[in-house]
């Protein structure tokens, strides 16, 4: 493995020192997040590429797929690499109609907990995220199951997905929280408070969809600071999200190796100031 981790490296807890530039799975599954990878192959030679190229930092979920995407990455990596840490979502389930359902009893958790051991091939789950996406209501009942779960020693480290900022002061109210999951990329915005105090609480902030998920970032501002910089405008929009917060880790996601490592340069893609100024006003 290389010994330079992209972007660098953010210490959010003992022995959790994740690359700032990690990988996201999810584009692993088949269309529409369902099923097998088109291509398996392909899809291994990435997840090896993400570990050769210094990535420790995988998020996934057991229903990526739903549980293919879990089970490539272990054929792909494990014995798992030292340094690596693999980051898990429970809280939803796939419909039979490829819906995405709302999986939050106290038994659908603790289930996809001992699913997503079993089908990365752990005893212990690095980093479980609680993802709720709703931004009201209270998320103390679903939390305080993991937070059971980490006292029983099946996950080392806790996170949200898809709060707002009382939903986190809540479950930090219950247990330590070491990362925030949230939609946010230069063109959406709406969570710079967020970012922001995430910041000042030495908890990670992994932005979803960082370079807009199905529908891609579209941008003249992004082209023009690209085409000045010699690079692409969705390695200006990774660097921009580097440069905004020192607790931002990110996780873009693909299926092709040559984007992969399009993605990891962007992590030493240098944005002067004037171009930093621009793009801070895409959202404006």
């Amino acid at each position: 493995m290389s010994e330079t981790l992209p972007g660098g490296s953010l210490t959010l807890a003992e022995g959790l020192e994740p690359s700032r530039m990690g990988y996201g799975a999810m584009q692993l599954a088949g269309p529409g997040v369902w099923g097998p990878p088109s291509d398996r192959e392909q899809a291994v030679a990435v997840l090896r590429e993400a570990a050769g190229l210094g990535i420790t930092h995988i998020d996934t979920s057991d229903f990526y797929g739903p549980y293919t995407v879990n089970e490539v990455i272990r054929a792909a990596l494990h014995p798992y690499p030292e340094r690596l840490r693999i980051v898990t979502k429970v809280g939803a389930r796939r419909g039979p109609d490829r819906s995405w359902l709302a999986a939050l009893s106290r038994e659908e958790l603790i289930t996809a907990v001992h699913d997503n051991l079993d089908h990365l091939g752990l005893d212990v789950l690095d980093v479980v995220n609680l993802r709720v996406r709703t931004a009201e209501g209270s998320i103390a009942e679903p939390f305080e199951v993991l937070a059971s779960l980490r006292e029983q020693g099946l996950i080392r480290h806790l996170g949200v997905s898809g709060v707002s900022a009382g939903q986190l002061e809540e479950a930090r109210a219950i247990a330590p929280v070491v990362c925030v999951q949230n939609y946010y990329n230069v063109a959406h915005r709406e969570d710079d408070a967020l970012v922001d105090r995430c910041a000042e609480l030495g908890i990670a902030y992994v932005p979803f969809f960082p370079l807009g998920g199905f529908s891609p970032l579209q941008s003249g501002v992004l082209d023009d600071v690209a085409a000045r910089l010699d690079a692409t405008p969705m390695q200006v929009a990774l660097a921009w999200l580097l440069r905004r917060s020192p607790a931002m880790l990110l996780i873009p996601g693909t299926s092709s190796v040559a984007h992969l490592r399009e993605n990891v340069a962007a992590a030493s893609l240098d944005l002067p100031a004037d171009a930093m100024d621009e793009l801070d006003r895409i959202a404006g």
